[in-house]
């Protein structure tokens, strides 16, 4: 098995489990998606491309953990310390699924982390009650989210691919639907938006010894040596993705010149040797086989038919 395979491998077992479940990707003929969007449009770029999300997924995990309520449900319920990986794949197969697959197959994901939700609820350390399902925590898990991968997309896409104020207003409000489903409220769908929503939420957010613990956690990410130097190096290069207050809240003191210099850099050469290992992706190229199907599957059923 040469390097490239090798790379790939563990590549996908990391992020996938080893196994695409294309079968979500791939049909009904002609299903739009959930969200009703073609890979030139900002959400499936964004969220298609590997760098920008991965560092983006790290540096969304910081951010979200400087919620306390939130941090909370993470820190008594989430098995992030005993199966990491696991964690891992999920959230990489909801992403995957509820922006590349068929409408049936987002419905199904979100209605199953509907229903973890519900479960999920406790007292926090300073005495205040928490629920998994609470729509406000919910908007603040996706804003923080998807704020994060399009910065890590703005950093880490070749800078002609990059996506334009205007666009970038189009993947908030593109991406919003998933958040909504979940049962997030006046969730922002502007860059304009999110800006004043980071203002209005910021007196909430503070460091705990929970966020710390993921902090420490996440710096020594992976099953293997290679695993956590990938890990440890997009880690950093995730640092920068931050908004300075969020840096200053958890502690994190990383030089501006050490960011440009050698974070992003770093990340770019990594970003593209997980690109080249991958090779072109099984899960976008299904996705766009179905839509490829859409104009003879819509003239043989005009009524059309998509879940409520």
């Amino acid at each position: 098995m040469g390097l490239r395979t090798r790379i790939a491998v563990e590549l996908k077992a990391t992020v996938h489990g080893g196994e695409l479940k294309l079968e979500r990707y791939t049909g009904p003929a002609g299903d739009p998606g959930m969200l009703g969007i073609a890979p030139e449009d900002p959400v499936w770029r964004v969220h298609g491309h590997p760098t920008g999300m991965l560092t983006g997924g790290f540096a969304a995990l910081m951010l979200q953990s400087l919620h306390p309520l939130a941090m909370a449900g993470v820190d008594q319920y989430s098995d992030f310390r005993t199966d990491p990986i696991g964690r891992l794949m999920r959230t990489a197969r909801f992403i995957t699924t509820t922006t590349f697959g068929s409408e049936p197959a987002a419905r199904d994901v979100i209605e199953l982390v509907r229903r973890i939700h519900t479960k999920v609820r406790g007292t926090a350390p300073d005495g205040r009650p928490y629920r998994a399902d609470d729509p406000e925590l919910l908007t603040w898990v996706h804003t923080a989210e998807v704020y994060s991968f399009l910065a890590g997309y703005q950093v880490y896409a070749p800078q002609r691919t990059r996506l334009t104020p205007a666009e970038c207003d189009t993947y908030y409000a593109q991406a919003a639907p998933v958040a909504e489903a979940l049962g997030a409220v006046e969730v922002p769908r502007s860059t304009r938006e999110v800006a004043r929503y980071l203002i209005r939420v910021r007196p909430e957010l503070r460091v705990t010894p929970a966020a710390l613990e993921a902090l420490r956690f996440l710096r020594r990410f992976g099953r293997t040596g290679r695993e956590r130097l990938v890990a440890r190096l997009l880690m950093n290069a995730a640092v920068g993705l931050l908004p300075s207050w969020a840096r200053t809240e958890l502690g994190i003191y990383r030089p501006v010149l050490v960011r440009s210099d050698w974070d992003r850099p770093v990340a770019t050469v990594v970003g593209r040797g997980l690109e080249w290992a991958r090779g072109p992706s099984e899960i976008h190229a299904a996705a766009r086989a179905r839509l490829a199907a859409a104009a003879p599957a819509a003239h043989g059923n005009d009524s059309g038919s998509h879940l409520p």
